[in-house]
């Protein structure tokens, strides 16, 4: 099913019934990794999810979107939906919508468990900052060599080039339209929000976790007012590797040990 949220066309599953749960994917996922999760909530629970604008079957957003605007497009599903007072769970960049929603909207939000949240930004190696000092140094050069306006589209080949080798491999696959919304959302850090989710918070972290390092749910644990962490072995995606711990975990959470 599709509904259309400020200006994209978002696709939307639900299935089961009883108090609702809304499922928000990662980035460069979609509903699909979802559907062993949703499956099981289901037998207890009524189950949401979609697909974020510009992945799985949904559109494009209409512009940039940041944390905020991703937030701004769940309140509306929510609401929509009429199902206001929902649970959340969130994987990776999920996880970052999920907090600024709660954040910005906590009466929409009951309680939170949070797997692989992004949204946290660790301080630069030594190393990062000279690689970055030299993308902006190179940038410069394809900057001015374009006001010079006489090399063409060779500049704009150039600055390609160096998006390339100086990007992330999340950024690298996007095309030019994503790759905004991309550095937008990177751009936003969830620190400063942490202490105004209201909801009671579930952290299960992958203990190899690379792509949100632990540190990062041991920072949120300690920063959102009701909170509490779970590390289970795995990794970025150990809500899958782990399915069967993170569900009866999960469910014990949401429905205090009524499933």
């Amino acid at each position: 099913m599709f509904i259309l949220v400020r200006g994209a066309n978002i696709y939307y599953e639900q299935h089961g019934d009883g108090p609702d749960v809304l499922l928000l994917h990662g980035w460069g996922c979609s509903t699909e990794l979802f559907a062993p999760i949703a499956r099981e909530l289901s037998r207890h629970m009524r189950v949401t999810m979609l697909d974020f604008a510009g992945h799985g079957r949904s559109g494009m957003p209409p512009e940039p979107w940041g944390a905020l605007e991703f937030a701004e497009m769940a309140a509306d599903v929510v609401e929509t939906l009429g199902i206001i007072g929902c649970d959340v769970i969130g994987h990776s960049h999920g996880g970052r919508v999920a907090l600024t929603l709660a954040a910005k909207r906590p009466e929409l939000v009951r309680n939170l468990v949070l797997t692989g949240a992004s949204g946290l930004r660790a301080e630069p190696t030594k190393r990062q900052k000279r690689r970055a000092a030299r993308y902006k140094r190179l940038r410069g050069v394809s900057d001015a060599l374009e006001s010079a306006r006489v090399f063409g589209s060779w500049p704009e080949r150039f600055r390609e080039a160096l998006r390339m080798r100086y990007g992330s491999k999340d950024y690298r696959v996007l095309d030019a339209e994503m790759r905004r919304t991309f550095v937008k959302l990177v751009n936003f850090n969830v620190d400063e929000i942490l202490p105004d989710v209201k909801a009671s918070t579930l952290l299960i972290w992958g203990d190899a976790d690379e792509e949100t390092p632990l540190w990062m749910g041991r920072r949120m644990e300690a920063r959102i007012p009701d909170a509490g962490l779970v590390v289970l072995p795995g990794s970025h995606y150990v809500y899958l590797e782990q399915k069967n711990r993170f569900l009866t975990i999960a469910q014990h959470f949401l429905l205090g040990g009524h499933e």
